[in-house]
C-alpha cells in the first residue's frame, strides 16, 4: 500500500489532492460503496470555554469554513455528482453530518437522484456537554443512507444486522460512544490528529450493513483512515482520498498495523441469497410424506400434508383451508401473511421442529452435491 497522486483504479491506497479531481481521475462504475464525512461547514463563532474557563479543542480548522451557504452547497454538489459517478448501478452511499449540513446533504443527493433508504441516528453515549447552557446537549450525528437510484439493487445484509442486535431487527438508531481512548489517534505532543475521528464501530456497522467480502469501499474524505482500516479489518477493498499530509501519515500507519479477519470469518449468511427450496421438494426427497401431519408451535392446530405440497386444516374454530403453507398459515391465524417455514412443525420423536429445520437440511444436501460435482 502506497500514496499515489491521481493514479487510475487505486486499490488499497490514498489518493492525495482535492477530492472532486481525485473522484473524477476514478473509472465509472469501478465502487460498490461510498462512506463520506465531509466537511460540516459548522460556522463556529469564537473560542468555545468549558465552566472552568479552559478552551474545548473544537472543528475549527480551515477545511471545514467556507465562505457562505451557497459555496458550501456548490462544493456538496460537484463532489456528490462526481462519486455518483464511481458508483455501480446497484452502489450505494452512506453520508454522515449534523444538524448543520445534514439537510443541504440530503437535498441535494435528491436532486441528483440518489434514492435515500434510510437516515440513522448516531446516539452518542458520550457526548460532549453544551457548556453555555444555551441550547439542547447535541448528543447525535445523522446518517444518510442512499442508493445510486431507484431501481438499484442495492446490498443490505439483513440476517448479519440482525445477528448484531442479538436476533432482532436492526433499527435505525445506533447507540456508539464517540472516539475516545486508545482509539483516537494523537500526535507526538499528545493532541489528537484529526477534530473528528469516528468510531471504528460505526465504520463496521455500516460496511457490515452494505457490502459484501471483496466490494471496493470509497472514502473522499478519508481523514485518518477509519474507514479503510475497517473495511481491511473485514475483507473489504478500500480507496481513501484525502489532501492533508498530516492525516495521510497517520491513515497509513494505521492501515499498515491493521490485521485482517481470516475469511471464514467476515462470510456472510444472507437468506435471501440462498437457494430457493420449494416446501413440495421436501416430499420428493423424502423428508415428509403425504399425509403426514403437521402443527403450530404450540400443537394447537394441525394440518395434513397432500401429495402435491398443498397442506389441509379442518377444524371447527377456523374452519376449512387448503393451500400453501404460507397461505393456510395466514388463514387460520387470520393475518394477511405468514412464514409457513417457522410457523408450521414436524414431530422428531417428542421434539416439535419448525419445518425450517428439514429446508436447511435439504439445502445444504443440494449445495453439497453441487460443490462436488464442480470439484470434479
Amino acid at each position: 500500500m502506497s500514496i499515489q497522486k491521481n493514479k487510475i483504479s487505486p486499490i488499497n491506497s490514498i489518493l492525495q489532492g482535492d477530492c472532486i479531481e481525485n473522484l473524477k481521475s476514478l473509472p465509472e462504475k469501478s465502487v460498490d460503496l461510498i462512506f463520506a464525512d465531509p466537511p460540516y461547514n459548522l460556522q463556529l463563532g469564537g473560542e468555545l470555554s468549558r465552566p472552568n474557563h479552559s478552551v474545548v479543542d473544537a472543528c475549527d480548522d480551515a477545511w471545514d469554513q467556507f465562505d457562505s451557504l451557497t459555496d458550501y452547497d456548490d462544493f456538496t454538489r460537484k463532489w456528490l455528482s462526481a462519486a455518483r459517478q464511481t458508483l455501480k448501478d446497484d452502489g450505494a452511499i452512506w453520508v454522515i453530518g449534523s444538524y448543520h449540513n445534514i439537510f443541504r446533504l440530503g437535498y441535494i443527493l435528491q436532486d441528483l437522484g440518489y434514492w435515500i433508504l434510510n437516515d440513522i441516528i448516531w446516539r452518542k453515549s458520550n457526548p460532549m456537554p453544551n457548556f453555555r447552557g444555551k441550547r439542547f446537549t447535541n448528543a447525535h450525528e445523522t446518517l444518510i443512507w442512499a442508493s445510486k437510484s431507484k431501481d438499484s439493487k442495492y446490498r443490505f445484509n439483513y440476517d448479519s444486522m440482525k445477528s448484531l442486535n442479538e436476533d432482532l431487527q436492526m433499527r435505525s438508531d445506533w447507540f456508539i460512544p464517540l472516539c475516545t481512548g486508545g482509539e483516537r489517534l494523537k500526535d507526538d505532543q499528545g493532541e489528537k490528529v484529526h477534530p473528528t475521528q469516528k468510531p471504528e464501530a460505526l465504520l463496521s456497522r455500516v460496511i457490515l450493513s452494505s457490502t459484501k467480502p471483496g466490494d471496493v469501499v470509497l472514502d473522499p474524505f478519508f481523514g485518518t483512515g477509519t474507514t479503510g482500516a475497517v473495511a481491511k479489518k473485514l475483507g473489504r477493498q478500500w480507496i481513501g482520498i484525502e489532501r492533508e499530509k498530516s492525516y495521510i501519515k497517520a491513515a497509513q500507519k494505521r492501515i499498515d498495523e491493521t490485521v485482517p479477519c481470516s475469511e471464514d470469518m467476515v462470510m456472510l449468511e444472507n437468506k435471501r441469497e440462498q437457494m430457493r427450496i420449494p416446501f413440495g421438494w421436501l416430499l420428493e426427497h423424502g423428508y415428509l410424506e403425504p399425509g403426514a401431519e403437521l402443527v403450530d408451535a404450540k400443537g394447537n392446530l394441525s394440518a395434513k400434508i397432500h401429495a402435491d405440497g398443498n397442506v389441509m386444516v379442518t377444524n371447527k374454530h377456523v374452519g376449512n383451508h387448503r393451500g400453501s403453507i404460507h397461505k393456510v398459515g395466514a388463514a387460520v391465524q387470520n393475518a394477511p401473511s405468514c412464514n409457513g417455514w417457522t410457523f408450521w412443525h414436524y414431530r422428531d420423536g417428542k421434539k416439535m421442529r419448525p419445518i425450517d429445520d428439514l429446508r436447511q437440511q435439504l439445502r445444504a444436501r443440494i449445495e453439497s452435491q453441487d460443490s462436488n460435482k464442480t470439484l470434479q
